[in-house]
């Protein structure tokens, strides 16, 4: 198994060591601008990146991401297309959103990941309808 199906695996999974285990330990995430619960920017280093982004998403929302299709330029870089799915557990409101995620990989392991996506959807699924 290599490094993109073990991320993605983990995330399945709920794994977060299987997660870590797919990340070079010079990591950086670049998750979109936008993005709600203040995890969007840059994130240095795997620890950093679970428990600044993914730690915090996961708590609010039961999401993950669902790859549909890989698209090589490369032995050491991929763009992933998926979407995200879930649920926020504070509304109960469903969410689904598209993303890509170009992932650099060095020795390996994915040493960068740079995400784009419809921060809009994941801001609609955090919101209480009885509030807007």
């Amino acid at each position: 198994m290599n490094a993109v199906e073990r991320l993605y695996g983990g995330f399945a999974a709920g794994d977060p060591q299987e997660i870590l285990a797919s990340l070079h330990p010079d990591f950086t995430g670049v998750v979109s601008a936008g993005m709600p619960l203040g995890v969007g920017g840059i994130h240095r280093g795997p620890e950093a990146m679970l428990r600044d982004c993914w730690g915090v998403v996961f708590r609010h929302l039961d999401t993950g991401p669902q790859p549909e299709e890989q698209v090589w330029s490369g032995p050491d870089r991929v763009v992933v297309l998926g979407h995200y799915r879930g649920t926020a557990r504070a509304t109960g409101r469903t969410h689904e959103a598209a993303f890509a995620h170009d992932l650099r990989l060095r020795d390996g392991l994915i040493v960068r990941l740079v995400q784009v996506t419809d921060t809009a959807r994941w801001a609609e699924a955090l919101t209480d309808k009885s509030t807007t």
